[in-house]
């Protein structure tokens, strides 16, 4: 079975929303030790560090977005940005490249990797 990819933007902003979450989580949790304050204060003060690192991610993936190259997919015919020397569509999870050497070479992430040829 083929590994399901998908584009790096999209990739790292889902993990940053899984830190929201998991923040809220980690927050919830302190509730049911109200009765030690410690223990509640320790929870939500980790679920708020998570909280903090989500915008922390947003922001380092918001300017890591303004440096990426947008091109058309031939594909689906919608703009979308490269991360790297391949990547994947972020509409049709079509696989892109701007290196000529690697036109028509089965869709590998290792590629974007220096010591990769």
């Amino acid at each position: 079975m083929a590994a399901k990819y998908s584009s790096k933007i999209n990739k790292i902003r889902t993990f940053a929303l899984s830190l929201i979450f998991i923040g809220f989580i980690v927050m919830y949790g302190g509730v049911f030790f109200r009765s030690n304050v410690w223990a509640m204060t320790i929870f939500m003060l980790m679920g708020l560090l998570c909280i903090i690192a989500s915008t922390v991610v947003y922001f380092w993936i918001g300017l890591l977005s303004t440096k990426a190259v947008q091109v058309v997919c031939p594909s689906c015919k919608k703009p979308t940005k490269i991360l790297g020397r391949v990547d994947m569509c972020m509409h049709c999870r079509e696989p892109l490249t701007l290196d000529p050497a690697l036109e028509g070479k089965e869709f590998d992430e290792r590629y974007n990797k220096k010591s990769a040829t």
